[in-house]
């Protein structure tokens, strides 16, 4: 069976990482076409070339890379997100937004290789560590809704917003003691080591759309 070759659009702001995608598909028979750090260049090289597949960072120049994905599915290109996000809601969101495949930047360049013939197929491709990612999150909601109290979630919602001790008991008419002994039971409840990996657990569950 012959491998497909695809014609690829790299998007990143970093020309090293440029440089080594570009080197480790062509090595692997595929053919940049273009390159483009920021969603004005993308856009003029979509006018420009075809594309198979768009390889994007989610973090350009100017603007998101999230932009850049439904423009991508209405050109019928396949997209494959190639980040340093690792949040739950952003991958969520790609997916919706129009991405055919994920990969953090943290596993193996290689990966990017598997994905790309997988949705050249037409495929959702999601990489280990991504599916792991989602997988925590969505026992972590699980485990947020037979743990924690009405109060205990309220509270942890707002911690998800970004809100401090100060301002959520401000918001809740309740005092900051009070707030520190919630803070301390869910810390327990949901086994943290300290309320730093709470709050980080917090904003990452929390709605960034």
């Amino acid at each position: 069976m012959n491998k497909t070759v695809a014609r690829v659009l790299l998007i990143d702001d970093h020309p090293a990482v440029l440089q080594g995608l570009r080197i480790l598909l062509e090595t692997h028979s595929h053919k940049v076409v273009a390159e483009a750090g920021s969603y004005s260049e993308t856009v003029k090289s979509l006018d420009v070339e075809d594309y198979d597949v768009a390889l994007l960072d989610l973090t350009l120049q100017n603007r998101s890379g999230l932009e850049l994905l439904p423009e991508l599915e209405k050109r019928g290109i396949a997209a494959l997100v190639y980040s340093m996000h690792e949040e739950p809601s952003i991958i969520d969101r790609a997916f919706r937004e129009g991405a055919l495949g994920y990969v953090t930047k943290r596993e193996d360049p290689f990966i990017l290789l598997e994905a790309i013939d997988t949705i050249l197929l037409g495929k959702r491709f999601l990489s280990e560590y991504s599916a792991k990612i989602l997988q925590e999150k969505s026992i972590g909601d699980q485990s947020l809704e037979e743990l924690l109290s009405d109060r205990e979630r309220q509270i942890f919602d707002l911690m998800g917003k970004g809100l401090g001790n100060a301002e959520i008991a401000e918001k809740l008419k309740i005092s900051p003691r009070t707030v520190d002994t919630y803070f301390t039971r869910m810390v327990s409840k949901l086994d943290f080591e300290n309320r730093r990996d709470l709050r980080k657990h917090a904003i990452s569950l929390s709605d960034h759309d």
